[in-house]
C-alpha cells in the first residue's frame, strides 16, 4: 500500500486551474531537509556537561532508560496486533540497552561501590 504524500497548500481554497497549479501546492519537506547545513534545533535544547563522570553518566542513563522500560510496558499493554509487535521490541531494544549500561556501570566501578570493576 502506497504512503499518502502530505501537501502545504499555500491557498486555503484552490479552485479551478490554481488546484493543480505547482506554485500553490508543494511537497511537504521537513525544515532539516531543506536547509541540511543549519543546525537541527532538537540537538541544542539538553547538552551534557563534560565535566561529568562516566559513571555518574552512566547511572543516569540507567535510570533514564527503567523509565523507558516501564513506559513501554504500560503501552504494549495497551495496543494490539503489529502496533503491539513495535511497542515490545522498543521494550526489547529498551532492557538491553539497561542491560549494557549497567553492566559498563559494573565495570568502572559505579559511585558508591568499593571501585573494584568486575572483570568477566
Amino acid at each position: 500500500m502506497k504512503k499518502p504524500r502530505l501537501y502545504l497548500i499555500k491557498k486555503p481554497h484552490p479552485s479551478g486551474s490554481d488546484a493543480h497549479d505547482p506554485t500553490t501546492i508543494q511537497p511537504h519537506v521537513s525544515a532539516r531537509l531543506r536547509h541540511p547545513r543549519q543546525s537541527d534545533p532538537t540537538r541544542n535544547i539538553f547538552t551534557v556537561n563534560p565535566d561529568v563522570d562516566a559513571p555518574t553518566l552512566l547511572t543516569n542513563a540507567s535510570q533514564n532508560l527503567a523509565m523507558l522500560k516501564v513506559m513501554s510496558t504500560d503501552l504494549t499493554a495497551k495496543l494490539e496486533g503489529r502496533h503491539r509487535n513495535v511497542a515490545v521490541a522498543m521494550h526489547r531494544l529498551a532492557v538491553l540497552a539497561e542491560m549494557l549500561v549497567n553492566q559498563a556501570l559494573e565495570n568502572i566501578g559505579s559511585p558508591g561501590s568499593r571501585g573494584k570493576p568486575t572483570g568477566h
